[in-house]
């Protein structure tokens, strides 16, 4: 049986923190070592970790330094240093002489989950022994109690729930810590051979309870997803297609702007991306898809 680390990490999440608790609670297969990580909160949420750590042996509190004010922590990528730093206190934590944990997982503080949602996750992993990273498909819910999946493309695993195999971990890590780095992360992985997959979780999945881009403002989260897309190399005719099919998202036409315009920005100030080998294999994999999706569009098999 593969053994699993978790890393949550938060800031400030005071209203949404106790419903992941209780989910993490809920568990039928828990983590062999959960890490809580407060990343320089002001409000109650390291209280609440506190005493969840306290009511659970395997479960630890660590409090980073409050970090500088930041207009946009995003952007700086502080929740991936926050974790890398988190892979690096596993063994310290545990207080024990341990063989590596087999798999490392990501998780935001602002997801609700399935009761199976580790045990199903781990299981892709142990029935798969090339599977490098993996993590779970998303929902929303609706003002009226529903769900409804939250857009993401099939072949992208979302930063919200990364989990590692730690041999992949090993050979992919550190990542960048720029916009786009929970995709620099998969091409990593797929050059050097391993799959990436999220699990389905067609009647009870996670809940996303703070949706992609809404943290602070539509628009700004439809410009960050554009400078992510200049940081892992994505190809101009990609993104210009993933621009027109954002028009036809909320807000209409002006959210494929912003993104567009968020690339732009990007490319115009050189900001960081991905190194060469990673650009070439993303832009060599969004040809063949597009060409791929036109070619279902001429023979009318697509939709």
């Amino acid at each position: 049986m593969l053994t699993l680390a978790a890393v949550v990490m938060f800031l400030n999440e005071e209203q949404l923190l106790p419903r992941l608790l209780d989910s993490l609670a809920e568990q039928t297969r828990a983590p062999d070592l959960l890490l809580l990580v407060d990343d320089g909160s002001e409000d109650g949420s390291a209280g609440l970790a506190a005493a969840f750590a306290e009511a659970h042996r395997d479960a630890h509190l660590l409090t980073r330094p409050r970090q500088a004010r930041n207009a946009d922590r995003l952007a700086g990528a502080a929740e991936l240093i926050g974790f890398q730093w988190a892979v690096e206190q596993l063994n310290r934590v545990s207080g024990e002489l341990r063989p590596p944990y087999d798999v490392i997982a990501k998780l935001d503080a602002d997801l609700e989950l399935p009761r199976d949602f580790f045990a199903r996750i781990v299981g892709a992993f142990e029935s798969d022994p090339k599977l490098g990273i993996s993590g779970a498909r998303l929902a929303v819910a609706s003002a009226g109690g529903s769900v409804t999946d939250e857009f993401s493309q099939p072949w992208h695993v979302r930063g919200a729930t990364k989990f590692y195999r730690r041999r992949c971990w090993e050979q992919i890590a550190p990542l960048p810590p720029i916009l786009g780095w929970d995709t620099i992360d998969e091409a990593r992985a797929q050059l050097h051979g391993w799959r990436v997959e999220a699990v389905a979780f067609p009647h009870s999945p996670p809940v996303h309870l703070r949706p992609t881009g809404s943290h602070d403002g539509a628009l700004r989260g439809f410009r960050r997803r554009g400078a992510a897309a200049w940081g892992y190399g994505a190809h101009p005719l990609n993104v210009l297609a993933s621009a027109l099919l954002r028009m036809r998202h909320r807000p209409a036409l002006v959210g494929g702007l912003a993104y567009l315009g968020g690339w732009l920005g990007a490319a115009l100030r050189r900001a960081p991306r991905a190194e060469p080998a990673v650009v070439n294999y993303m832009q060599r994999r969004q040809l063949e898809r597009l060409q791929a999706t036109l070619t279902r569009a001429g023979t009318g098999t697509g939709r």
